[in-house]
């Protein structure tokens, strides 16, 4: 049987904000594992449906697929954080914004043209409910990937950081407790090179080129490493669940398996 809110053997909690289902695999799910494994309650805050992605799976790009798109991706969320190790899922109850200048961002239902202060309070409440001590979400630097939606993610988390300790704010979202940290997942600009040089050693095509490695530089330094080389097939199991998102001939999985932990064997995050 699931764990309660704050029913846990710790007493500690771990709140990740993602924007869209697949963020939870692709950041910090080794990270999330090796904590919920120690007995910590661990949510996932997912801001939007991911409504508007595409099938990136040539196996999955099927005219059924499509015509349920927005339910398969919640039950694909629903895989990954099962083997993640999540012990809730929070979904805000936002559409998929899509990439700046598409159709699907000049949709008001979208996350990205929402009211601000109306999704800040959607988050407080979740973190008010959880109590969460920590807090993982995205950095305000989005230069490798400007998503709206990752973007807009940031936005909410810190206003909600600071929001949640606030008694005059949202009193409707519950009693006031405030988090001692807030964490941006990177994917360094150290990660990405390691990545790269182990293709190129590899004899494979990589899939960063030198201008995006440099582009990471810019969003932020690593100030805690997690060591997740232990939790290397989970991370792989949660991105194949993950069908239509995660091509498994793709360069998530180009390098071997026995190698993947080795090339760069931690999680990065900026306090």
């Amino acid at each position: 049987m699931a764990l309660q809110s704050n029913e846990t053997e710790t007493g500690l909690c771990l709140l990740a904000v993602h924007a869209h289902p697949d963020d939870e695999s692709s950041k910090g799910a080794g990270t999330v594992a090796h904590y919920h494994g120690m007995g910590v309650r661990t949510v996932l805050a997912c801001c939007t449906g991911g409504e508007a992605g595409d099938i990136l799976n040539p196996a999955m790009d099927r005219p059924e697929v499509r015509t349920r798109l927005a339910e398969i991706r919640r039950e694909e969320l629903a895989a990954a954080a099962s083997v993640i190790g999540y012990d809730e899922v929070v979904m805000l109850g936002y559409r998929d914004s899509g990439m700046a200048g598409s159709a699907e961002n000049d949709d008001p239902r979208c996350f990205a043209r929402a009211s601000l202060d109306e999704a800040v309070g959607r988050l407080v409440k979740v973190i008010r409910r959880e109590r969460p001590q920590v807090i993982l979400t995205y950095h305000e630097n989005q230069a490798g990937y400007p998503h709206p939606d990752h973007l807009r993610t940031h936005e909410i988390s810190v206003a909600a950081f600071s929001a949640a300790g606030d008694p005059d704010a949202y009193p409707e979202a519950g009693p006031a407790f405030q988090p001692s940290k807030l964490y941006y997942n990177l994917w360094s600009r150290r990660r990405l090179q390691a990545l790269h040089d182990k293709f190129v050693e590899l004899g494979i095509k990589p899939p960063f080129d030198p201008d995006r490695i440099e582009r990471a530089a810019a969003e932020g330094e690593a100030t805690i490493l997690i060591p997740v080389a232990a939790y290397e097939d989970v991370r792989r199991r949660a991105l194949l669940a993950h069908a239509t998102q995660i091509d498994p001939d793709g360069f998530w999985f180009a390098i071997p398996r026995e190698l993947q932990a080795e090339v760069w064997p931690h999680e990065d995050f900026e306090l």
